[in-house]
């Protein structure tokens, strides 16, 4: 008899629509975990993925942490990563941007995952006026500790001094353990309206720059990949873009009710389920 979560993963197949997937893409937040909890089991579910001998990686729109703070994070939480397997944002965004200029001077809106990503890749990062007007580029990302005097330094270095605005991803919410606060887009809003201008590029999924970069470090066909996410507008547009196979989990921000309606096949998800345990029918005896 099953009588745990080990025991119905281990005595179970993943569901018909997914034989084919080769490599699983995570989203994070509201998914793996919501703050600092566990979302059901979901560390099982990974380690069983991976005895499959699946790929699995995280693809998440946060960029207030580095990479080696979310290795620390999913290892507290029972997930074992690596660098290399956290695909963020802020990381992301500042390889994108090293193929524009190599070396260049940054001024974000953004905390310390985008400022240490951005210095990683051989930028300089600027939390304010020291330098001057040298700024190539302003990029924002979430930032919990906005302040009116950044988002005028940002307007200035945009509209006086000719700086490219980019921003790392346009989540209007962040999940939490108990709801949701303010995300990354209300930032990238505040700067575009201070500045009557839109992001030249946004980084973080909707836009599928990062899954494609997966499917090209994994060496991936489209067919062969799902992303995993809680959010319509952001994971399973940006599957979709990347024509991956898309999976909504209702554990995070999107709700039953909400899943209900779908405005077009941009927003269509592939499989919709309640929590990763789905992902698996139990065999036939």
């Amino acid at each position: 008899m099953l009588n745990n979560i080990k025991d119905l993963i281990r005595d179970s197949n993943l569901i018909e629509e997914l034989n084919d997937i080769a490599l699983f893409i995570f989203d994070l937040d509201g998914v793996i975990y919501r703050g600092k909890k566990l979302i059901n089991n979901s560390d099982i579910i990974i380690k069983n993925l991976r005895k499959r001998g699946l790929d699995i990686v995280f693809n998440t729109n946060n960029s207030t942490q580095t990479r080696d703070m979310y290795v620390e994070k999913l290892k507290k939480l029972g997930i074992k990563t690596t660098k290399e397997e956290i695909y963020t944002s802020a990381h992301i965004a500042a390889m994108a941007l090293s193929a524009v200029k190599s070396k260049a001077n940054v001024f974000i809106i953004g905390e310390i995952g985008l400022q240490k990503e951005l210095e990683l890749e051989g930028h300089t990062v600027f939390l304010d006026d020291s330098a001057g007007t040298d700024i190539d580029f302003v990029v924002v990302g979430l930032d919990r500790n906005l302040t009116y005097d950044k988002v005028k330094l940002a307007q200035n270095y945009i509209l006086d001094h000719g700086a490219k605005f980019y921003a790392t991803n346009p989540d209007a919410t962040l999940p939490v353990k108990k709801g949701v606060l303010p995300g990354a887009g209300v930032m990238v809003k505040a700067v575009q309206i201070a500045t009557g201008k839109k992001p030249i590029k946004i980084f973080g999924k909707p836009h599928p720059t990062g899954i494609n970069l997966i499917l090209e470090n994994y060496d991936t066909a489209p067919d062969k990949a799902a992303i995993i996410g809680d959010r319509i507008e952001t994971d399973i547009v940006a599957g979709n873009r990347a024509k991956i196979k898309t999976i909504l989990v209702l554990t995070g921000v999107t709700t039953k009710e909400m899943a209900q309606d779908f405005s077009d096949e941009l927003n269509t998800p592939d499989i919709i389920i309640n929590s990763l345990r789905e992902l698996f029918v139990r065999q036939s005896r």
